[in-house]
Order: structure tokens, then sequence, then C-alpha cells
């Protein structure tokens, strides 16, 4: 087969731009990360809870758009690490509350300027950046909507 033949080409899909900007800032906050003893997934769920300092773990899954089997095991190595607390609700068992300990709060201000580290080598300013931010969270509601019609 040729390779100039008709049909769907790498460098024209949107989902591999995603796809790759993903993974290179993903790459650049892992040795800032490291440096927190974070991952990227539990610097999510600590940005969240440095917010809202209590969330119930339904409430974090849906602001991190995550299942409770992905987020089940982070929540138990932050805990383990001392980071945040979990608690079931004397009225609820069912109902686990999620809050940040103190070190998750101390940890806090390490993690201050990373957001500034990133946008810098990202080369957008402050107005770009916000644009691209609106723009992908359109993406992702207009995915979740599509893909909830398909049942």
């Amino acid at each position: 087969m040729a390779a100039q033949e008709a049909g769907p080409r790498l460098d024209d899909q949107v989902c591999f731009a995603l796809y790759a900007a993903t993974r290179a800032v993903t790459a650049l906050y892992r040795p800032l990360l490291d440096d927190l003893g974070l991952t990227y997934p539990q610097y999510l769920v600590m940005l969240a809870l440095w917010e809202h300092d209590e969330l119930a773990v339904n409430e974090l899954g849906r602001l991190l758009h995550l299942d409770s089997g992905t987020l089940s095991p982070l929540l138990k190595r932050l805990e383990k690490l001392e980071l945040v607390e979990r608690r079931r609700r004397a009225d609820d068992e069912r109902s686990v509350r999620v809050t940040v300990a103190p070190a998750g709060r101390a940890l806090r201000a390490k993690a201050v300027p990373l957001p500034g580290v990133v946008g810098e080598a990202m080369g957008l300013d402050e107005r770009q950046l916000d644009e691209l931010r609106r723009t992908l969270r359109g993406v992702t509601e207009s995915v979740n909507d599509y893909r909830a019609t398909l049942g």
C-alpha cells in the first residue's frame, strides 16, 4: 500500500494533538511533583482539596472526572502519606468525607509555583491560557454529552 493513499493521517488528528500535548505537560510536571512526593493524579486530588478543604468522595470524583475505582486507591495512598484524612459520616456510613491533613496544608505552599512554571513552558500568555482552558472544557463537555447520547 502506498503511504499517499487517502485516509486518516496522524498529524491531522485532534486526538493525537491532545494526546501529545497531555504527555508533554505531564512529563514537565513529573520532576516538579517528585519534589513534592506526589504523582500527577495525586496532585490533582490535592488541588481540589486545597480549593475546597473538604469534599465527599463522590464530589471529588465528579470534580476530577474519576470513578471510585480510580479515586479510592489515590485517596488511600494520600492518606498513607498523611496528606489527607478520610472519615465516614456518622449519619450515613456510605458517605466518606475527605479533608486536607496538616501535612497536606503545609505541602500547598510548595505547590504554589507549579502553575506558573508550566504556563511559562507552554509559551502562552494569560489570555491565551484562559482561552485554551475554556476551549478544552468545552471539548470535554461536548464529548461527554455526545457519549451520553450513545447510551
